[in-house]
């Protein structure tokens, strides 16, 4: 079927489904049961599940509280060797919600969210900053490379950021192969997240990744249907670098149908994927309301390239809030030319001009929500689905105030790329950090719709 988003605007209608039964009328009641019956709002990319085949579409509605309570009812029973160490990551753009929603500093509202995990009886919880250090880090370099052969290679440039699995859906299934050669190889933030739990972190836990059930939390419902891409997937284990992806509201309805709120929570750290090191305080990159790869990448790029030092970075607006552009200069000439394309109105408008060969951008950072990760359909809605913008402002603000730490500052990151990747040059770093973006059901009319 065609995509609805040639013909539907950003804010199309919610689509509510069930969330599909794990059990089959015959499993015993638990302590969970009550809690199944919440439904999942697709109404981000997927809104219209036009481009999901029907298995795609019943295993992103089993990525739902089910699962989790399936998980943790099985750690329940006597049988220990069906046991699974059952581990948690949250995104950075999730806590800002929690912290805005509960009226909570976001320091607290990330101990309080693991206090209340673990009362469920999660084992681990961890901050997924660390996998989007790895992420901006390895598209800063492959940015540098693309740049340095564009001569060479008329697909190197322009490079489109590839953390948001909406836009890839989009660019793979729609947009066909004009975009995807151009799309970073790097993996997201979520899937190396992935890697570092069931990789690293099962090797430190002497743990089969099979052993160990992984949930992201999450902005946005997309990142569903990213846990299920074949490449995340390892067949010798029978395992998928992430088993469920739960939005921010999602967990929030845990709360209120467990009657709990997070201001009764106890205060717990976050678990750390090293030994027995707790986490510290919240930190993020820059950015206003995403992961910071334009901002991160301009920066580095700006240096590696130009040997010049950018210390802040001026947006400027074009046609809207959700188009903007960042450039440097150099003897009066422009040296790099950046855009940050929200919303699939700016993502059609910015394919159109990469067709028409007037695309002047080296880099853009694609993000399908209009606003940005913080405006993840899975957080910022109201209950009829629409938009609630006085959450989304304090979001912003709360977001804007978590200090900022460079992705090359962390010597966590820089040990695991000498211990565990074989240095940064090596055959695992391509293999655990990167993958690949191709073309699925080419359709070269799509390009032409008008939004």
């Amino acid at each position: 079927q065609e995509c609805s988003k040639k013909q539907k605007n950003d804010d199309t209608q919610s689509t509510s489904v069930d969330a599909l039964s794990s059990d089959d009328g015959s499993e015993e009641k638990n302590e969970f049961h009550t809690l199944a019956n919440a439904k999942i709002l697709l109404s981000d990319c997927l809104a219209c599940d036009n481009c999901m085949t029907s298995e795609e579409g019943a295993r992103v509605f089993q990525q739902n509280q089910k699962e989790l309570f399936r998980v943790l009812n099985l750690n329940k029973k006597c049988d220990t060797s069906k046991h699974k160490v059952l581990a948690v990551s949250i995104c950075p753009q999730s806590l800002p919600y929690f912290a805005a929603k509960f009226n909570l500093s976001v320091n607290d509202a990330a101990k309080r969210l693991c206090g209340f995990l673990k009362s469920l009886g999660v084992h681990y919880v961890f901050d997924t900053t660390i996998a989007a250090d790895f992420s901006i880090l390895e598209s800063q370099r492959e940015f540098v490379q693309r740049y340095q052969r564009r001569n060479q290679d008329e697909h190197a440039l322009p490079m489109f950021a590839s953390a948001c699995p909406g836009w890839i859906r989009y660019a793979e299934r729609v947009l066909t192969n004009l975009v995807t050669s151009h799309i970073c190889t790097a993996k997201s933030p979520q899937q190396i997240m992935g890697s570092l739990v069931k990789g690293y972190f099962a090797r430190q836990q002497n743990l089969s990744p099979d052993k160990i059930f992984h949930v992201i939390v999450a902005p946005c419902y997309d990142k569903k249907l990213e846990a299920l891409r074949e490449d995340f997937y390892t067949a010798l284990y029978n395992s998928h670098e992430v088993d469920c992806v739960l939005t921010s509201g999602e967990i929030v309805q845990i709360m209120e149908q467990k009657n709990v709120s997070m201001k009764e929570m106890t205060e717990v750290a976050v678990d750390s994927l090293f030994d027995e090191i707790k986490e510290g305080d919240v930190v993020r990159h820059d950015g206003k309301r995403s992961d910071g790869y334009l901002e991160h990448i301009f920066k580095h790029a700006a240096k590696e390239l130009f040997g010049m030092d950018v210390r802040e970075i001026t947006y400027k607006a074009l046609k809207n809030k959700d188009f903007q552009e960042v450039t440097l200069e150099k003897d009066g000439e422009t040296v790099l030319r950046f855009a940050a394309a929200y919303g699939f109105r700016n993502i059609q408008n910015m394919v159109l001009k990469l067709k028409k060969g007037k695309f002047l951008y080296h880099f853009v950072e694609v993000l399908a929500c209009p606003g940005g990760c913080l405006n993840g359909k899975g957080q910022a809605q109201t209950e009829d689905g629409k938009p609630d913008k006085a959450l989304l402002n304090q979001m912003e603000e709360v977001y804007a105030a978590i200090p900022v730490r460079l992705p090359e500052t962390n010597m966590h990151v820089q040990k695991m790329y000498q211990d565990w990747l074989e240095g940064m040059d090596s055959k695992k770093v391509q293999e655990t950090l990167h993958t690949k973006y191709s073309a699925v059901n080419q359709t070269a009319s799509n390009l032409d719709i008008k939004w």
